[in-house]
């Protein structure tokens, strides 16, 4: 199948979900700096990010152009991905019991016009005990995932509740895809498009 579509995204779940919805892709990284700037507010920053890969990949394509970005947001404080077993054990203690946000930033380049926008997710974790702290981040699991979890993966053991879009959570809200690619006219092989 020709792709009709590029992916700026390494995520191997951003692709497998685009896989499933039957959308023949190519990926091309996009390499742009994703540093949050302090102080930025969680879907701010995942939208701005989600532009910025996009533009930088849209610029050698033909094909419509994919981006998104992925954080996890709890008591106002973006939280990236852990960068070590201690770092993923704290970010988890903290989500332990309650709920937070995923947001998702989301842009689709076609041609001349730009179209992005952001998708909020409710997710409540269970508590934790030291054990299942220490065992989950043994896994090496957390550590390429916003918030340091995997909702597909073991993470799931510890999410008690969705409220909002699942694939959201996954990286990639295939409700707002729809809804950007019938904005700009893309054609992904779904109905209305």
């Amino acid at each position: 199948m020709e792709p009709r579509l590029v992916l700026a995204s390494a995520s191997p779940r951003r692709a497998r979900i685009l896989r499933e919805l039957g959308v023949a892709f190519r990926v091309v990284v996009s390499n742009a700096d994703e540093s949050l700037v302090p102080g930025e507010d969680g879907a701010a920053a995942v939208e701005r990010l989600a532009r910025r890969k996009a533009l930088a990949v849209a610029r050698g394509e033909t094909l419509p152009v994919l981006a998104a970005d992925t954080e996890v947001v709890c008591d106002g404080r973006v939280l990236g991905k852990p960068k070590g077993a201690a770092e993923a054990v704290a970010m988890l203690r903290g989500l332990a019991g309650r709920s937070h946000e995923v947001v998702t930033g989301l842009c689709l380049v076609s041609g001349d016009a730009v179209r992005s926008g952001v998708e909020r997710t409710q997710v409540r974790f269970a508590p934790m005990s030291d054990a299942e702290l220490l065992w989950y981040a043994a896994t090496g699991e957390p550590y390429d995932k916003a918030g340091g979890y995997h909702v597909d993966g073991r993470g799931a053991l510890f999410v008690e509740a969705v409220l909002g879009s699942p694939s959201n959570v996954a990286g990639l809200p295939v409700r707002l895809l729809l809804r950007l690619a019938r904005e700009l006219g893309v054609d992904l092989g779904w109905p209305g498009a």
